[in-house]
């Protein structure tokens, strides 16, 4: 897997969902601001409503820009055989036969990212299975509770 297409990858997704909050926060600015949102009594909550909508879009937008910039400022590091997993590793997991891919990130848990030929997903400190992978090192089981119960993974490599 090539870690810096990967990055590149994320930070596309990023910039392209803070564009669709961008004007989405314009067009809910533009609504509470029109002449035609004006409150026609004092049960009309039209323009409040559009302006509360317009400060979380702004909110979810700078969120968005703080991501792009975490990312950006990730330096892609190669991790040995040896090395505990930390933010920028390329994780993978093995369970019954099957593996599943992660690439430790500093933000945006749950994102998927490709580098055209391989699918990983964003994992944080701050999610369950983050607080569980970072400092294990490849070999290392870990447990990881879904629908039918706890599973044991097993790190296979950190890259």
């Amino acid at each position: 897997m090539d870690k810096s297409a990967l990055i590149r990858s994320i930070v596309l997704q990023l910039e392209n969902d803070l564009a669709m909050q961008t004007a989405a926060a314009h067009a809910s600015k533009a609504e509470a601001t029109d002449e035609e949102s004006r409150s026609e009594d004092k049960y009309d909550m039209r323009s409040q409503s559009a302006a509360y909508l317009a400060a979380g879009q702004a909110r979810l937008a700078s969120d968005l820009l703080d991501a792009i910039a975490a990312w950006n400022a990730l330096t892609p590091k190669a991790f040995g055989p040896g090395d505990a997993i930390a933010s920028g590793a390329l994780v993978t997991l093995e369970s019954k036969g099957r593996t599943s891919a992660y690439i430790m990130g500093p933000q945006s848990g749950g994102l998927e990212a490709t580098d055209g030929t391989s699918t990983v997903t964003v994992v944080t400190a701050a999610s369950p299975l983050g607080r569980q992978l970072f400092g294990r090192r490849a070999g290392d089981d870990v447990k990881i509770s879904d629908r039918l119960g706890p599973v044991i993974h097993r790190v296979a490599s950190v890259n």
